[in-house]
C-alpha cells in the first residue's frame, strides 16, 4: 500500500478530493475498502494522531453583498430629523407653522407618510394641504388633514382612538 502525505499550505485537501473521486469511481466493495484505508492513512486526523500539527486554515468571509438580509446601522441622523429638515427646506419665504398635539400625549407623527417626531411638535411647512397621522404608545391612532395658508400659524390637536376596546362587558340577561 502506498501512503501519500501532503504538508503545509492548503495541500492537505488534495488527498481528500482524490479519495472522494476514487470512492465515486470504484465499483467493488474490496476497492472501496482499500480507498477508505488509504484515506485514513493520508488524512489530517491520522497525521494529528501520529503527533503532526494540523494545518491552520483561516476562513475568509466574503464581503457583504448589496442584497444582504441583515440590517445595516445608519451613520446619519434619524429619519425624523431628515424629514423635518426636508419639510423646512421646501417651506420657502411664505412658510407657515403648525403646532401638532395629541390626546394622549407623546404620539408619533407622520406628515404625508413621513415620520417627523413626537407630539408636541412645532413644524414649519410650505403653504398647502397635509395629511397628518399620529400613533400612540398603546396602539391608539388618529388622522387629520390640515390646510396651511402663507404665514399662518395653526394648532392641530388629534384625539387618538384605540383600535381595540380597553374593556369588554358581557350583556346581562
Amino acid at each position: 500500500m502506498v501512503s501519500v502525505r501532503f504538508s503545509g499550505g492548503l495541500g492537505w485537501w488534495l488527498p481528500v478530493v482524490a479519495v472522494a473521486s476514487l470512492c465515486v469511481l470504484s465499483s467493488t466493495n474490496a476497492s472501496a475498502q482499500a480507498v477508505a484505508e488509504a484515506a485514513g492513512a493520508t488524512s489530517v486526523s491520522a497525521g494529528v494522531a501520529a503527533g503532526a500539527k494540523p494545518p491552520v486554515v483561516i476562513p475568509k468571509f466574503p464581503a457583504a453583498a448589496s442584497g444582504t438580509q441583515h440590517l445595516i446601522a445608519s451613520a446619519g441622523p434619524p429619519p425624523q430629523e431628515t424629514n423635518v429638515r426636508e419639510f423646512q427646506a421646501q417651506a420657502g419665504k411664505d412658510a407657515g407653522k403648525v403646532l401638532l398635539r395629541a390626546t394622549p400625549t407623546q404620539a408619533q407623527i407622520w406628515v404625508n407618510g413621513k415620520i417627523v417626531g413626537k407630539t408636541p411638535l412645532l413644524l414649519v411647512l410650505a403653504p398647502g394641504k397635509y395629511e397628518v397621522e399620529m400613533r400612540g404608545a398603546r396602539g391608539e391612532t388618529g388622522k387629520s388633514t390640515v390646510a396651511l395658508l402663507p404665514h399662518e400659524t395653526r394648532e392641530l390637536v388629534v384625539n387618538l382612538h384605540s383600535l381595540y376596546p380597553a374593556r369588554v362587558s358581557a350583556p346581562q340577561q
